[in-house]
């Protein structure tokens, strides 16, 4: 599955993730086959392949004739893609999708082979022995769809609120894939996701040779468009459909949308004009079963989790989320802060020369995919990265301005641990910060975080919207001792108690996010910090067991209003 809705009804498209494909290990260029499995899956789920680290290699067989386009939602953590056993192109990054355009191809059956590699290497920046697992596999769906000879590639919708009256502002992307004189007309129409009726936005006229044709719309006026929030998350079908010369409809793409405002006002982010309240986990894609490719009923289940804990939003740590995630955040409103992959490199391995260019092409990729979800309001980048080094400056520098070139509509952050060092607020919109009072010391959490913020106002963090978005503590699930000791599900609520009554209650603090939703896998050199190989502060395990937490939360969570007074 690939979205929670059907993108296109005139372009033709097959999910090639729908049926089994062929795998086997690949060994100093060897192949060994392995047998069929399914995808999207991880490696780690097939048996013998637990704790593999390697290359592997998917094969299948499709039909096509003529130009294609291969979608790939997401491949851990190098591709390399063929058709036919030509290479076709090669990407970087297990959390972002990219596309393979082939032309041309004879009718009949072609192969697909994909090259996988989730090993660590100089190469690779930002997939490294982490608190996290780094999977391999082709982990999200796969499509194929044949183009036209001239196609929408890109559709994005940007809502804008004037004196209580909602405007809509379209940019599409029309590429062409030979290059020729072309002459033809973009329409572009809205509706309800229950209604029949279609109301034309947009048309215009086009011509393109070779490249891409960038189309951007004035501000429409859409009078009787509803808001999107987390307590009536109201969504639209936003179509367009390109027409040639005669008038034929040769291409369409369709995407999801609402109509919501995110900004921020001194000390408040504000969403359609009232000031937050973020009560949220930080969730990675993790699974006992599923490694990070959860199916759609795996991803629900967590979101029921999140929700009946009193949730109103989740932090995609530490890499952009499956889509199929985003879309259900959409539909049940609960808000996204969605951030760029890295977490806690120091200085010198953001010095290794890939480091900025994956960075930049995951923001890039990120933004490009994920722009029209209304469920994200916040871009966020280098968790807990070297954001107090004149060196790792410039890099926060480059990634928050680049972030800014491609969507000023959202505020950007970045989760930093920096404890009164950090030299880069001036460059954000939200001041955001990680603690771990009554976890790695036993400082009292309302003195803490009262000079913590206090010190953020001596620097070009003042004034600004202050997050806490990540605090917890440790627990092994079924460990369960009068004694309250570290580790035991009872230390968890005590610690829990605290932390949270005293972040909810300050007054200049925006909301926090719980470190985190569940247990999850890490990297095998971090068996000396982490019991299990598990970071173990879920407040469900990997299985979603709840911990004795699981109701602290919910009744602190439950007692707090998404808005502010």
């Amino acid at each position: 599955m690939i979205r929670l809705f059907e993108e296109h009804q005139v372009r033709r498209t097959t999910e090639l993730s729908s049926t089994l494909w062929d795998f086997s290990q690949v060994t100093d260029g060897k192949n060994t086959p392995v047998g069929k499995v399914t995808v999207p899956s991880c490696w780690e789920s097939y048996p013998g392949f637990e704790a593999y680290r390697g290359q592997g290699l998917y094969e299948r067989n499709f039909e096509a004739d003529g130009d294609m386009r291969i979608v790939f939602k997401g491949v851990s953590h190098t591709a390399k893609v063929f058709v036919d056993d030509k290479f076709v192109c090669e990407h970087y990054n297990a959390f972002t999708q990219f596309e393979a355009v082939v032309k041309n191809l004879p009718s009949g059956v072609h192969k697909l082979s994909v090259l996988v590699d989730n090993s660590f290497s100089e190469a690779s920046a930002l997939h490294v022995e982490n608190d996290y697992q780094s999977y391999g596999g082709i982990s999200r769906g796969v499509m194929i769809e044949q183009l036209p000879k001239h196609y929408i590639k890109q559709l994005h919708f940007t809502p804008v609120c004037k004196d209580d009256t909602w405007y809509a502002q379209l940019e599409l992307v029309i590429a062409s894939l030979d290059g020729k004189p072309w002459k033809g007309k973009v329409s572009v129409s809205l509706k309800g996701c229950d209604d029949v009726n279609e109301n034309v936005l947009y048309t215009q006229s086009c011509s393109t040779g070779a490249g891409e044709l960038v189309l951007k719309s004035d501000l429409i006026a859409c009078e009787n468009a509803k808001p999107w929030a987390p307590e009536h998350p109201t969504l639209y079908m936003l179509s367009a459909q390109l027409e040639d010369e005669d008038g034929k409809v040769i291409d369409d793409l369709t995407d999801r949308v609402g109509f919501r405002e995110v900004r921020t006002q001194g000390k408040d982010i504000l969403l359609n004009g009232k000031k937050l309240q973020i009560k949220g986990f930080c969730r990675h894609e993790d699974h006992p079963q599923f490694g990070c490719a959860l199916p759609l009923s795996a991803i629900m289940q967590d979101l029921q989790l999140a929700r009946d804990m009193g949730a109103n939003s989740i932090r995609t740590s530490h890499y952009p989320n499956d889509e199929l995630f985003l879309d259900l955040c959409d539909e049940l409103g609960i808000l996204v802060w969605e951030e760029n992959h890295a977490r806690g490199l120091s200085e010198e391995q953001m010095k290794n020369p890939n480091f900025e260019r994956q960075c930049e092409a995951c923001i890039r990729e990120m933004i490009a995919a994920h722009y029209n979800h209304p469920s994200i309001y916040i871009w966020g980048i280098l968790n807990e990265c070297a954001s107090d080094t004149a060196y790792g400056r410039e890099c926060y520098k480059t990634q928050l301005e680049l972030i800014k070139s491609l969507d000023v509509t959202r505020p950007r952050s970045f989760s930093s641990c920096r404890f009164k060092t950090d030299i880069c607020f001036d460059l954000v919109d939200v001041v955001s910060y990680n603690i771990y009072p009554k976890w790695y010391h036993n400082t009292p959490v309302a003195m803490y975080l009262d000079d913590l913020y206090k010190w953020v106002q001596t620097t070009g963090g003042a004034g600004k919207p202050f997050l806490i978005t990540e605090v917890g503590a440790g627990a092994i699930y079924g460990y369960r001792t009068p004694a309250k000791v570290k580790w035991s599900e009872e230390y968890q609520v005590l610690a829990l108690e605290e932390q949270l009554g005293a972040i909810l209650s300050y007054k200049d603090c925006s909301g926090v996010y719980i470190w985190q939703f569940c247990d999850v896998r890490v990297t095998n050199d971090w068996w000396n910090t982490r019991p299990r190989t598990m970071n173990n502060k879920g407040i469900v395990d990997e299985y979603r067991r709840p911990k004795l937490s699981y109701e602290t939360v919910k009744r602190i969570f439950g007692s707090v209003d998404t808005y502010r007074k």
